[in-house]
C-alpha cells in the first residue's frame, strides 16, 4: 500500500463526506493504493454514522471509534498503530488542510528520502489575536528548545515514513511534538513544506487558550524527556547529591564552629537559633528526596509497560 491517511476528528459531521471525496479524487488521479483511517475521538454528533456510511461504500475507508474524548494525541497513536501505508499522511478533518498537497508530500518521503515532512501554513486564515500571534510565539520557543528549524509545529498536515510512526509513542498532548519525538528516536532527516491553509468551512475551532498554555507545558516536558527521559538519575541524582553535600558540609561547619566557641569559652548562640542550620537541614532533605526521585524514575522506566491510555469502542474494515 502506498499511502495511509490518518484523520483524527471530533464533531466534524458536516465535513467528512466532502473531505473523503476530495482525498479520493487526489488518490485516484495519481493511482495510489491507499487507505483512509478516520479516528472518531468520542464525537457527540453524527460523525461516526457518516464514517460507517463511507466505509460501507468504500473499502479503503476504515474507522476507529473511541469510547470517549481522549484527545488528538491518543487518536493519532491509535491510527499510527494500524496504518499500513508506506507513507503516512496526517491531516485534520475540518477541511483546513488541503489534500492536493498529498502527492508532493509523498514524493518528498519516497523520492527525496525524508523521514518526516512537516507542513507550514505560511498564510493563515485564523483569528490573528487568539490564534496566530500565540502560535508564532509558541513555534519560536519550540524551535529554540528543540533545535528543529520548523515554522509550524502544530500543523496537522504532515507526512511520515511508516517506520517513523511505528517508532514514536504519542501520548498526553504530544501530537504537536511528533517531529521532536522522531528526532529523539534517531530520525534526523526532517523537512518542511509550505502548504495551503483553507478557511474553516463548517463548525467551530477547537482551539482555546488552554491548549496554548498546555502546549508550553508539554514543551517543557518533552525538553526534559528528550535529555533525561531514559536516565532520570542523571538529573535528579546529580542535583540531589549536590544539595545533600551542600547541606552536610554546612551542618558540619555549623557544628564545628559551635564546638570551637564552646571550647574557647566564647559566648555563642544555640545551633537551632542559627538560620544556616535550617538552610543546611532543608538542603539535606531536598537532596535526599531528589536522589530518591531519580532512583524511583529509573525503576519505573525499567518496569513500565506499553499500556494504551484510550479505549476503542468500535473498528470498521480492519
Amino acid at each position: 500500500m502506498d499511502i495511509s491517511v490518518v484523520i483524527p476528528l471530533f464533531n466534524e459531521e458536516k465535513s467528512l463526506q466532502e473531505l473523503h471525496d476530495w482525498i479520493a479524487n487526489v488518490m485516484q488521479s495519481n493511482r495510489y493504493l491507499y487507505e483512509i483511517i478516520f479516528i472518531d475521538d468520542g464525537s457527540t454528533d453524527t460523525s461516526w454514522k457518516v464514517i460507517e456510511q463511507l466505509s460501507e461504500k468504500h473499502k479503503e475507508v476504515k474507522g476507529i471509534r473511541f469510547q470517549k474524548n481522549y484527545g488528538k494525541s491518543q487518536a493519532l497513536d491509535a491510527g499510527f498503530e494500524l496504518a499500513q501505508g508506506r507513507v503516512v499522511i496526517t491531516m485534520d478533518a475540518d477541511l483546513q488542510d488541503n489534500p492536493e498537497e498529498i502527492p508532493e508530500l509523498y514524493n518528498l518521503i519516497v523520492k527525496d528520502n525524508f523521514d518526516l515532512i512537516s507542513g507550514w501554513k505560511k498564510k493563515r486564515y485564523d483569528n490573528v489575536i487568539s490564534k496566530n500571534i500565540p502560535s508564532k510565539l509558541f513555534n519560536a520557543v519550540a524551535r529554540k528548545t528543540s533545535g528543529l528549524k520548523l515554522h509550524d509545529f502544530n500543523c496537522g498536515l504532515k507526512a511520515y515514513k511508516n517506520e517513523v510512526i511505528k517508532a514514536v509513542k504519542v501520548s498526553g498532548e504530544m501530537h504537536r511534538y511528533i517531529p521532536v519525538l522522531a528526532k529523539n528516536e534517531g530520525f534526523t532527516k526532517i523537512g518542511e513544506k509550505v502548504v495551503k491553509h483553507q478557511a474553516r468551512k463548517y463548525g467551530e475551532t477547537k482551539f482555546g487558550m488552554d491548549r496554548f498554555i498546555n502546549g508550553f507545558l508539554d514543551l517543557i516536558t518533552i525538553s526534559f524527556l528528550s535529555k533525561f527521559g531514559k536516565r532520570p538519575m542523571h538529573f535528579f541524582g546529580l542535583w540531589g547529591t549536590l544539595m545533600f553535600l551542600f547541606g552536610t558540609t554546612s551542618a558540619f561547619y555549623i557544628g564545628a564552629y559551635k564546638l570551637y566557641k564552646v571550647y574557647n569559652g566564647i559566648k555563642t548562640i544555640l545551633v537551632t537559633d542559627n538560620p544556616w542550620f535550617y538552610i543546611a537541614l532543608t538542603s539535606m532533605i531536598l537532596g535526599t528526596l531528589l536522589f530518591l526521585a531519580g532512583f524511583i524514575g529509573e525503576l519505573i522506566i525499567k518496569t513500565k509497560s506499553n499500556e494504551k491510555h484510550y479505549t476503542i469502542k468500535e473498528k470498521l474494515n480492519f
